[in-house]
């Protein structure tokens, strides 16, 4: 029952850890990486489809991206799609490829880029804080139908924070590689 409880808090604990680092991907920093476009939807034939799906992404040089749709008929939705996900990026065009040359980051936008990164980090600490109340509201609920003892509880209590403090130390490390990142010229 116990160890159910740990296991489920884990797993939530690793997702929570993963939409992190989703969300640290999207936040570029001066260097071209093909995962900030990961959030960039085209209008292929009437539906929104990831860019991924209609086009090839790849880096050109440390700041550039190159973007090679599929088919040339939506060289224009690429474009218009990338514009609107208001990434401060302005593609070029050129034949069928299209560069994405990636403008440095300014001394404020870096400080700006560092308040968003650890307003997520703090998003994922409070969303694995939420994983440990849960359980632990579990492992009560357990004591209060007498299927644990008391003595059980605090262990499982106790392996909780454990868990937790392990994750929340993860975000931390995360948190500071990305501010580093930002932080390079």
């Amino acid at each position: 029952m116990i160890n159910e409880i740990k296991a489920d808090a884990e797993v939530r604990m690793k997702k929570s850890l993963d939409a992190l680092e989703t969300a640290f991907k999207k936040v570029r920093t001066g260097r071209a990486h093909p995962a900030i476009l990961d959030g960039v939807m085209v209008s292929y034939y009437g539906v929104d489809t990831p860019l991924k799906q209609v086009a090839n992404v790849g880096v050109e040089d440390g700041r550039t991206l190159t973007v090679t749709p599929w088919e040339k008929t939506i060289i224009p939705d690429v474009e218009k799609a990338i514009m609107k996900a208001d990434l401060g990026i302005n593609p070029s065009t050129s034949g069928d490829l299209i560069r994405l040359p990636m403008p440095p980051l300014t001394e404020e936008t870096r400080r700006d880029l560092i308040k968003v990164v650890k307003a997520e980090a703090e998003q994922g600490r409070v969303a694995i804080r939420n994983i440990r109340r849960d359980a632990n509201s579990d492992l009560k609920e357990l004591l209060k139908e007498k299927e644990i003892s008391e003595d059980e509880e605090r262990r499982g209590e106790d392996d909780i924070q454990k868990l937790t403090d392990k994750y929340v130390a993860e975000v931390e490390k995360m948190l500071q590689q990305k501010e580093k990142d930002l932080l390079e010229v």
